[in-house]
């Protein structure tokens, strides 16, 4: 199969007739053979009696339907676990992102030699004060922490070998990070594609300034565990054993000026008890590491979602 397309959306009833059009229409002159995989995350207006209809009337689309609402990463992991196509391609299902951009990001995956290409919204159609700004300060965070090269981490366009898709697991809020996931797992061919940016024709953003601080703490989270996921005790140990030597050091110290100084006051000094609390701090987060490197990550419920019912997933 030439391409997976995986659309995940919540109430975007809508939009949903005209961009499966629009693909139809795209893949069928390319002359590529697909599937559509639209993964409904806990709508509540009529998403999925409409992908119903879709599915009966064309079986390359597929759906995935949420029992409820568990968000875009959520949604994208399990398009991903579905995907069958050579090369796999996300977008959005609110009609700004145009499928029109498929053939070009199929090509640059098949013969530009890419493990995947992001999309870059150059141009854009958004709120500047509430969204476009904040893009910008959170594309610089996450491009100074990780070394990649990209404009627009968070824009929903974006292609990938089905190795790539196969290879990473997204959860939590971690779909802005799909690239940085990437490279951690060895992807280091990243690409980058000017695309169109189209203004909202249906629905309403479902951008907040939630998102926007979430996105940094996901950052954060990210690059901890890219670095130090598979070796905790690496950092928390470190720490441990810097805070304890410190602390240890300055305890030697007062004690031993306790002894040969006979008015020297130990106990009334604030020094004496922050050089115990940091040996304290300092023993906990080594154990902290300890703890840490025996359960390593090994969280096998953390992407496990109620699924009500999907159509032409094997």
């Amino acid at each position: 199969m030439n391409v997976s397309i995986v659309i995940p959306l919540i109430n975007e009833d809508e939009s949903l007739p005209e961009l499966c059009s629009w693909i139809e229409s795209v893949v069928t002159q390319h002359q590529l053979s697909y599937e559509v995989i639209l993964v409904d995350d806990g709508s509540t207006d009529d998403s999925w009696a409409f992908i119903e209809r879709k599915s009966t009337e064309n079986p390359h689309f597929k759906g995935i339907k949420f029992q409820r609402n568990y968000g875009k990463s959520a949604a994208l992991n399990e398009g991903f676990k579905a995907a069958q196509g050579d090369v796999v391609i996300t977008m959005d299902a609110d009609m700004q992102d145009s499928p029109d951009e498929i053939p070009e990001l199929r090509n640059m995956i098949i013969h530009g030699g890419f493990d995947m290409v992001s999309g870059w919204k150059k141009k854009r159609y958004d709120n500047t004060l509430t969204k476009n700004i904040p893009s910008k300060l959170f594309n610089a965070a996450a491009r100074f922490s990780s070394g990649i090269r990209l404009h627009d981490f968070n824009c929903g366009l974006k292609a990938y070998k089905r190795k790539v898709i196969k290879s990473i697991e997204v959860y939590g809020e971690m779909h802005r990070y799909i690239p940085i996931l990437a490279k951690w797992s060895g992807f280091r061919k990243i690409g980058e594609k000017v695309v169109e940016h189209r203004p909202r024709k249906y629905g309403v953003t479902k951008f907040g300034w939630q998102r926007f601080v979430n996105g940094f703490l996901d950052l954060a989270t990210i690059m901890f565990l890219g670095k130090f996921g598979k070796r905790p005790m690496q950092f928390f140990g470190l720490l441990g054993t810097l805070f304890f030597l410190i602390g240890l050091g300055s305890s030697i110290y007062l004690i031993a000026a306790k002894f040969m100084t006979e008015d020297f006051s130990l106990t009334n000094r604030p020094s004496f008890y922050i050089a115990l609390t940091t040996m304290i701090i300092g023993m906990q987060l080594f154990l902290t590491g300890f703890i840490a490197e025996l359960i390593a990550r090994n969280a096998p419920e953390r992407n496990s979602y109620l699924i009500e019912t999907t159509l032409g997933i094997d």
